[in-house]
């Protein structure tokens, strides 16, 4: 089982939608997390909405932070947290440098959203 964090400031918005589909195209054989380096608390509104779009209930995350992580990972992806996030034990390590989309209209969330949706999909060929 490849095991997988996603790591972004407030674990809200970007880390959650690649958690999420890092499970649904991995399924069984990835182990996938996410958390952050100062996380909100709460999973955004706009996240829930526009993974539901796609059939994925986002309301069975929960936001957390990089100190309830634990162990070794295949890989680590940041999403624009930079020296905010710091370092966790992994094989690879990738940043992926993309906005954060809690601002942006909803064409430009779905675009963001989507972006996730191939790299997670790349990440996992790759692994």
């Amino acid at each position: 089982m490849k095991r997988i964090l996603f790591v972004c400031i407030e674990n809200a918005n970007r880390s959650q939608m690649a958690e999420a589909f890092a499970h649904i195209y991995g399924g069984s054989g990835v182990d996938a997390q996410s958390a952050g380096s100062r996380p909100s608390g709460q999973i955004n509104p706009k996240a829930l909405r526009f993974m539901a779009e796609l059939g994925y209930d986002l309301s069975v995350h929960t936001s957390k932070s990089l100190d309830e992580v634990e162990g070794e990972f295949d890989a680590v992806v940041t999403m624009g947290c930079g020296d905010s996030c710091p370092w966790v034990p992994a094989r690879r390590r990738e940043d992926w440098n993309l906005p954060d989309p809690k601002h942006l209209d909803d064409d430009g969330y779905r675009a963001v959203r989507d972006e996730i949706a191939a790299r997670v999909k790349r990440l996992l060929e790759s692994l």
